[in-house]
């Protein structure tokens, strides 16, 4: 392909790629270093009390907002440096915390506690979400053809399902006196309650997740499974080889590449785990990196938002999938070279 026609086929991704994803980035990493603040200004306010005779009237210097001709709050834009990352990260508390009461006392700071949560979410299931989505897609390549419809549409129906509203309908099934509670009361006779404390929502939360992402697994490992050559199976049957030989030598090294490529995929997703967190609200229990930084974005009571830490937390939310996918990617080059 000449070099003038391949231009012209990636001109538009690049493109959009520059616009979508490379200008917010550079602008989440200029956030965080600067904010924008209010400007105040000193003034000299007077306030009266009502007096029986005469009011009583006291005047005192005040700082406030200073207003433009429009009537709205000027602002101003400062470099703060690394002032974000340290407010975010809290080192003097964490190490006075750690110091106090070990692990514990560290989760209890919010970015801790989430980066605890997001990690524990991500290395978790995703060993579950490779395991079970290899498992149902041999499974089915195994099956009868007139089966393997059905049970594919079967199978793919977590995947169909938008993820907070499979959260919701979860939680719904569980909180208070939901139908699955109910069904465990019955059968344990104990007072169980799934929203009360925050290892159970974390249990659900890693359920939910592996129930809806397994099914994506699935479909790679499928299509990867319709590429196996038969005759390197049926040569390790005529050596005598058992089916988890087989499974071991044949047709786990063929999945290899999908399997880096699923994981690849997970782990950027679950890393960035939103969604559970606001369908089960568990806010009060667990909360991830991606929505502490949703949290930083929520006005408060006063209408403002934490812009740069917001940007702060993103930063080292992306950070963290670098961090996560550097293994894979270093295999993937080498098996590459």
């Amino acid at each position: 392909m000449k070099p003038r026609v391949f231009a012209m086929f990636v001109a538009p991704s690049v493109l959009m790629m520059l616009l979508f994803i490379a200008v917010p980035l550079v602008s989440v990493v200029v956030q965080s270093f600067y904010a924008t603040v209010p400007v105040y200004e000193e003034t000299e306010v007077e306030s009266c009390t009502p007096g029986f005779l005469t009011q009583t009237c006291t005047r005192e210097r005040r700082s406030v907002p200073k207003l433009d001709a429009a009537g709205q709050p000027v602002t101003t834009t400062e470099f703060i440096g690394l002032k974000a990352y340290r407010t975010l990260l809290q080192p003097e508390a964490a190490a006075a915390a750690f110091a106090s009461g070990g692990i514990a006392a560290l989760l209890s700071i919010d970015f801790y506690g989430a980066l605890r949560f997001t990690l524990t979410f991500t290395l978790i299931t995703l060993p579950l979400v490779i395991g079970l989505g290899l498992a149902i897609a041999l499974a089915l390549h195994e099956m009868i053809r007139k089966l393997r419809g059905p049970l594919i549409f079967a199978s793919l129906l977590p995947f169909i399902i938008t993820p907070v509203i499979g959260a919701l309908s979860i939680r719904w099934l569980f909180i208070g006196d939901g139908i699955l509670t109910a069904a465990l009361r019955a059968i344990t006779g104990l007072p169980i309650s799934m929203f009360a404390q925050g290892w159970t929502i974390e249990l659900l939360m890693l359920t939910y997740r592996v129930w809806h992402a397994a099914p994506f697994a699935f479909v790679v490992f499928y299509a990867g499974l319709q590429t196996l050559e038969r005759d390197a199976l049926e040569a390790a049957m005529i050596d005598g080889a058992s089916r988890l030989q087989r499974l071991r030598s044949v047709v786990l090294p063929h999945l290899t590449p999908l399997i880096v490529f699923v994981a690849l995929i997970h782990l950027m997703d679950s890393y960035r785990v939103f969604e559970e967190v606001v369908g089960f609200a568990s806010q009060a229990h667990r909360i991830s990196l991606q929505f502490l930084t949703f949290s930083f974005l929520t006005p408060d009571q006063t209408g403002n938002r934490a812009i740069t830490r917001a940007a702060a937390s993103s930063m080292l939310t992306m950070v963290g999938i670098v961090i996560l996918l550097i293994p894979l990617l270093l295999r993937t080059w080498r098996q590459r070279r």
